[in-house]
């Protein structure tokens, strides 16, 4: 990344005019060959939630128009929905649930939700769901839905920001309407970097970058012409979009090929890293929940843990903290969720991610290339710490301020 940076800051217009596109078009091969797609296919975005408002934000709605999505959604891309009703005619529709749930749940959810709407006059356009949900990490039956997406004629979007380098993508099989897939988390690129998969029949739905640059092609207008101060390009109108947008570091993009390269080379390639990784997934949150006396999140399937993050029960009752805080101050599991987290860093140099759920406090584990069980080891003994303060009242010595 710094060898691409140092390259654009010594001579930025040779750089990104004519050596920056070569690299990019390296790494949009390469993660074409990684998701078995055309590389026509395949560019790069900052991050999912970019590429998400990318697709979304291009789509012209018309009345009656439905986006329907999970109620696990990322935050950032529900309040992008919500912004898309305050500003468009689309509304939008939320499947409502709680983890754990079947695979089947969704399917069939999402099944009569389409039909619920058709019936009432509506026109479920688009389908928003997760490869694997953020909070809580669990794996969703991405290929169930998209291909029911497809034999209901919605639009399948999924955000796959925890995808690409963690499961097993094959685009050309799952073959969803739109994706969008982190690099820069399980992939181990450079931040910030997302890669955007837009099959050639949607390409056309997909005008303009966010923020709009030089590809964006107006539709004709009389007396007025646009001009583009950068070299021709005989791509797609797609790919030469996405090639350029306003001055941003475009090094992560570059890094792609090299990232992919590395972890053939030094880690034994894709399938071996999942090997890896989902097993120690699966022993990480056995063994953490061990040591706390509670339960890891799975459904019947047990396929919420066939990924490489995990959601272990935190040993604190919720009623017994909320006579705690009786008399002192109000309850807020949000807030001790905060808390938590910030202590886990402070105290003991550590990040985990905390989430109240469904009236209990949980943390999410991530079983990494370069973890091993001791490290999980290490981080339920913290855990049992930090709970232990919690039970002692000390979350109600700390003013808000210090969160």
């Amino acid at each position: 990344m710094r060898k691409y940076q140092d390259a654009s800051e010594a001579r930025p217009d040779e750089y990104i005019r004519y050596e920056y596109p070569k690299l990019l078009d390296e790494s949009r091969e390469a993660a074409a060959q990684l998701l078995n797609v055309p590389v026509d296919t395949v560019t790069f975005v900052p991050n999912a939630t970019t590429g998400i408002n990318t697709v979304l934000r291009n789509i012209e709605w018309a009345p009656g128009d439905r986006i329907i999505y999970f109620a696990t959604i990322y935050g950032a891309c529900e309040r992008t929905i919500a912004y898309l009703e305050e500003t468009t005619t689309v509304e939008s529709v939320r499947i409502s649930y709680t983890y754990p749930v079947s695979d089947s749940f969704f399917v069939t959810a999402l099944t009569e939700t389409v039909h619920r709407e058709r019936a009432a006059g509506h026109n479920p356009r688009v389908c928003l769901f997760d490869t694997i949900s953020s909070m809580p990490g669990c794996r969703m039956p991405f290929a169930a839905l998209a291909r029911t997406c497809a034999a209901l004629g919605v639009l399948s979007l999924v955000d796959g920001a925890h995808g690409v380098g963690h499961v097993a993508l094959d685009l050309r099989a799952l073959d969803p309407d739109f994706l969008v897939s982190n690099c820069h988390k399980w992939l181990l690129v450079p931040r910030g970097c997302a890669v955007f998969y837009v099959p050639a029949r949607n390409q056309h739905l997909i005008r303009s970058t966010l923020p709009t640059s030089h590809g964006f092609v107006p539709r004709p207008r009389p007396g007025l012409t646009f001009t583009n101060p950068l070299p021709p390009s005989t791509k797609s109108p797609y790919v030469a979009n996405l090639e350029f947008v306003g001055t941003v570091d475009t090094a992560p993009y570059a890094c792609v090929k090299d990232a992919i390269r590395w972890r053939e080379q030094v880690c034994g390639g894709e399938a071996a890293i999942r090997a890896y990784t989902v097993a120690l997934n699966k022993a990480a949150s056995q063994r953490v929940a061990e040591m706390l006396g509670t339960e890891y999140m799975d459904n019947e399937e047990e396929s919420l843990r066939e990924c490489n993050m995990s959601n272990v029960r935190l040993p604190l009752d919720s009623e017994q903290v909320k006579a705690l805080c009786k008399g002192k101050q109000e309850f807020d599991g949000v807030a001790l969720r905060d808390w938590m987290t910030f202590r886990a860093m402070k105290d003991h140099g550590a990040f985990m991610a905390f989430m109240y759920y469904a009236g209990h406090w949980w943390v999410r584990l991530s079983a990494q290339i370069y973890l091993d069980l001791a490290d999980f080891e290490r981080a339920a003994a913290i855990l049992k710490i930090i709970c232990d303060d919690v039970k002692q009242s000390k979350f109600l010595e700390s003013p808000k301020a210090n969160l």
